[in-house]
C-alpha cells in the first residue's frame, strides 16, 4: 500500500465499498430467485405462498459490534469467514407447509450451496422462537473474479413473524433484562401463535378440498396471462402441446 495518507484512505474506502457491495449483490441474487418463484406460483397455481419479504445488509457498525462479541478479526477475509449473516432476507408465508415448500425449492437450485439448515419450527428455541433458517452461499460475478457470498434466509409464518417482532421490541425496551414473568408469558404467546398456525393450516386444507370438489370442467377456450396481458392460444399450438402430453 502507498505511503500517501490520502491514497491510503482511498484504497481503504475502495476495499470496504467492494466488500459491502458483494453482499448487496448476493442479496439481490436471492431476491430475484424469490421473485421468480412468486410469479411462477401466481401464474401456474393462482396462489402465492409468500406474503412478503424483507432484506437487509448489516451496517459496518453492526458488523463490528458482532465481531467484538466473537473475539475480533484481522482482515476482511476473517470477517467474511466469521460472520455469516451480514446479508439476510426474511420470507413471511401464510402457512407452515409453505415454509417447507419454499425451502425445498430453494435447496433444489443448483447455483445455491446450502451450508446449514436450522429448523426452529420442529425444534423451537427455549424462549419459544420458531422459524426455519437456511444459510446459503451465492456466486457473485464481479468485474475481475467470482466471489461466493453467504446469505441467511429466514422463513416463517405471519404469526411467527409477529411474535418475533414483539419479542425483539420487549428485549430492546428492557435492555435484554426481561423479568421472568414476561419470559414465561412470551413462551405461552409463542405456543398460542403456533396453535393458530396449525388451525389456519387445517382450514386451508379443508377449503382446498372444497374447491377441488366444486371445480368445473376446464374450458375449451384456453388463454394465457403473462405480465397482465391475455393471449389467446392458437389451435395448432394447443394440438402440439396436447400431443406432447400424450407422449410424455
Amino acid at each position: 500500500m502507498t505511503d500517501n495518507p490520502i491514497e491510503q484512505m482511498k484504497e481503504i474506502q475502495k476495499k470496504l465499498t467492494r466488500f459491502m457491495m458483494m453482499y448487496k449483490f448476493a442479496l439481490h441474487e436471492v431476491e430475484t430467485k424469490i421473485e421468480i418463484l412468486q410469479e411462477e406460483f401466481q401464474l401456474l397455481h393462482d396462489y402465492n405462498p409468500i406474503e412478503h419479504t424483507k432484506s437487509r445488509v448489516k451496517s459496518p457498525e453492526s458488523i463490528m459490534k458482532k465481531l467484538y462479541r466473537k473475539g475480533g478479526a484481522s482482515s476482511l477475509s476473517d470477517i467474511k469467514d466469521s460472520i455469516k449473516d451480514i446479508a439476510g432476507i426474511r420470507i413471511t408465508c401464510s402457512f407452515i407447509s409453505d415454509i417447507y415448500r419454499i425451502s425445498d425449492m430453494l435447496q433444489s437450485q443448483k447455483d445455491l450451496t446450502i451450508l446449514s439448515i436450522k429448523d426452529y419450527i420442529k425444534n423451537p428455541k427455549p424462549n419459544g422462537y420458531k422459524s426455519l433458517h437456511l444459510l446459503v452461499e451465492v456466486p457473485v460475478f464481479m468485474s475481475d473474479r467470482e466471489e461466493r457470498m453467504c446469505v441467511e434466509i429466514q422463513i416463517r409464518t405471519i404469526a411467527m413473524d409477529f411474535w418475533a417482532s414483539l419479542e425483539h421490541k420487549i428485549f430492546y425496551k428492557y435492555n435484554e433484562s426481561v423479568p421472568d414473568r414476561l419470559l414465561q408469558d412470551l413462551k405461552v404467546a409463542a405456543d398460542t401463535a403456533y396453535e393458530l398456525d396449525m388451525k389456519m393450516e387445517q382450514l386451508q386444507q379443508e377449503m382446498e378440498e372444497i374447491k377441488m370438489s366444486h371445480q368445473s370442467e376446464p374450458s375449451d377456450d384456453i388463454q394465457l396471462q403473462i405480465n397482465n396481458e391475455q393471449f389467446k392460444i392458437p389451435d395448432n399450438l394447443l394440438k402440439l402441446v396436447s400431443e406432447g402430453l400424450g407422449k410424455a
